[in-house]
């Protein structure tokens, strides 16, 4: 598979959050969530937890735009959120990925960490 058919295959799954995992490389490299700590989780288990604590918070989402240059992507993810505190904003999310041995390899995310984390304080 090329990257974006690997991307398409992942988004396709992940805006109904189902069969987005197989395209998820075992030795999986993902940072985000808190920008001022940039040390990756590593491996496809890691990822997954992360996708189901972060699925309890958004409604939908759709692609709205990706660059992709050999092993190198970036989409721009727009979301619906329902936070547990009743707020629904919607936000982009910047998501640099890179592929390697037609798995989706490595995921570095951007987007407003502060608007989110003060919608999901308990």
């Amino acid at each position: 598979m090329t990257t974006q058919e690997l991307l398409e295959t992942y988004y396709k799954g992940f805006a109904v959050k189902s069969n987005w995992e197989s395209v998820i490389a075992d030795d999986f490299y993902y940072i985000g969530g808190d920008m001022t700590n940039q040390n990756p989780l590593i491996g496809k288990q890691a990822y997954i937890e992360v996708i189901k604590r972060f699925s309890q918070v958004f409604k939908s989402m759709r692609v709205t735009q990706m660059i992709v240059q050999g092993d190198d992507a970036c989409v721009i993810g727009n979301y619906d959120f329902k936070f547990p505190n009743g707020q629904e904003p919607n936000g982009n999310v910047a998501e640099i990925w890179t592929t390697k041995n037609c798995k989706l390899q490595s995921l570095t995310i951007y987007f407003d960490t502060l608007t989110f984390a003060n919608n999901t304080k308990r």
